[in-house]
């Protein structure tokens, strides 16, 4: 339960956030100097914090501390395109590190997604994702190691869409989501630089081709104040 303390704290830091009073670069001032120029301690200090966070104001970064968080991304998942695609259209810079690519048996429940027996091999590619050089989301995809033999082979760090596009002549058809509130552990915590237990968003996506053949299942983790989905049947496929 928030104390009638912290409430007062954290509508003060909600006002300077609001009139730019606070951060310099985005980022805010040290634990230390920010509970002093409250003139409060540590523990109503974070408190306060945690709140603002969960309201998705600011963010924080193991080792590296708070930071006011950016606009949030539109993610429509009507829309047929790209990540880099999305993030351009919103002015906005997007950038995509390889993280592993391997051939691994997936988890039960990714193989019953995928319509295959437990235990069944896919290729695993992990990779996590920058906006403005911010990490807001980790991606580990399962594919189909029949449809896409050689795709270790190929350029993992640019869009996968226009891979299987160019490369293998698919064209995505139906596709079905799954979108859940979470904690962010693990794996997805550590690759984002925020601690286990941090408020994230999952989506899971599993993607046939034109035919209506399954293709692959996308696990996104992401920041859950870097991203906002909003579905507009209004807007068509760019």
């Amino acid at each position: 339960m928030i104390t009638q303390r912290s409430s007062k704290l954290e509508q003060a830091i909600r006002v300077d956030l609001a009139e730019g009073r606070l951060a310099v670069d985005r980022r805010l001032p040290p634990e230390r100097e920010l509970a002093e120029r409250y003139r409060t301690t540590r523990i109503t200090l974070r408190e306060a914090l945690s709140h603002l966070e969960m309201d998705g104001l600011i963010y924080r970064e193991n080792r590296r501390g708070w930071f006011v968080s950016d606009r949030r991304l539109v993610y429509n998942p009507l829309w047929r395109t790209d990540f880099q695609r999305m993030t351009r259209e919103q002015n906005r810079q997007a950038s995509t590190e390889l993280i592993e690519a391997v051939s691994a048996v997936a988890p039960d429940d990714i193989c019953a997604l995928l319509e295959q027996p437990s235990g069944t091999e896919f290729w695993r590619i992990r990779r996590r994702r920058r906006v403005d050089d911010r990490l807001v989301v980790f991606v580990e995809h399962h594919l189909s190691k029949t449809v896409f033999a050689d795709i270790l082979e190929q350029d993992l760090t640019g869009s996968l869409t226009n891979l299987y596009r160019e490369k293998y002549a698919l064209e995505y058809g139906d596709v079905s989501f799954e979108i859940n509130p979470i904690a962010l552990t693990g794996m997805p915590a550590a690759e984002l630089h925020c601690s286990n237990g941090t408020f994230g968003l999952q989506i899971v996506r599993v993607n046939r081709d034109q035919a209506g053949r399954i293709l692959d299942c996308d696990a996104e983790y992401w920041r859950h104040d870097a991203v906002s989905i909003r579905i507009d049947t209004r807007d068509g496929t760019p």
